[in-house]
């Protein structure tokens, strides 16, 4: 082949229309992510963006919306008991799967039902 996958440009999440607020609460205010500035001719479209080190996941508003509630991200963590932690003081309910080996791992969903993935490697 003639080509290369390089990496991940993005992951979008869906969400409805009006909650780019709530996004900013859960993706900014509890877990940390940077807002990132849209370009102005997709600020049309509504939704908003966030990062963390070199990844982006984006938050498009869909209608009608429905949340994906099997397909996910997977976002790996370091110090992930501590993040469970403050999900859970933070009111975020969280799922613990101990069903991947070599992995500690747990799920919850944002505010609109879409499910996220964290995992740590265990050493």
């Amino acid at each position: 082949m003639s080509f290369t996958f390089k990496a991940i440009a993005h992951i979008q999440l869906a969400a409805p229309k009006g909650s780019e607020d709530a996004a900013r609460v859960f993706f900014k205010d509890i877990l940390g992510f940077t807002e990132l500035e849209k370009p102005s001719e997709l600020k049309k479209r509504g939704g908003v963006w966030f990062g963390f080190g070199n990844y982006q996941i984006h938050i498009g508003i869909e209608e009608p919306f429905s949340p994906a509630k099997k397909a996910h991200p997977a976002i790996e963590v370091e110090n992930i008991e501590e993040l469970k932690l403050h999900l859970i003081n933070s009111g975020v309910n969280v799922i613990v799967d101990g069903d991947y080996p070599g992995a500690n791992r747990f799920y919850t969903a944002d505010p609109f039902g879409n499910r996220l993935e964290f995992l740590e490697w265990i050493a």
